[in-house]
């Protein structure tokens, strides 16, 4: 009986180890995604570009709006490519929206908006 419960044990140690080793990233990608997120807040906060603090409170913008909601705790909020598909045309969800269509009216390339997706998401 100990040595069926010693092994079933050992097993659960295993498999726990290797679900934890699968989940971590290698370095290489970690420093890729900081270069991504710091690109995405450079075109988020760039007035010439997505000019999102013009309507949204992000922490770490100057002179925020309070048109639209503040962007905090996102990851909670939306699934990543729900957000994606929010910034590129709201319109889809509420044909009201005063929210621009970056992706439809080219206001950002494709590469801009999966960029400031990465940067929204880290809220």
């Amino acid at each position: 009986m100990r040595i069926s419960a010693r092994i079933v044990n050992t097993a659960a140690s295993l498999a726990v180890l290797i679900g934890c080793l699968s989940l971590t990233a290698p370095a290489v990608s970690v420093a890729a995604d900081a270069d991504v997120v710091e690109a995405g807040k450079k075109i988020a906060f760039s007035k010439k570009k997505g000019n999102c603090l013009a309507c949204h409170d992000i922490k770490g913008g100057k002179l925020p709006g309070n048109i639209g909601p503040p962007l905090i705790a996102m990851k909670a909020r939306f699934k990543k490519e729900d957000l994606k598909n929010q910034i590129s045309d709201a319109r889809v969800k509420n044909k009201h929206t005063i929210m621009p269509p970056f992706g439809p009216h080219q206001i950002l390339k494709a590469d801009e908006i999966e960029k400031v997706v990465e940067f929204i998401y880290t809220l």
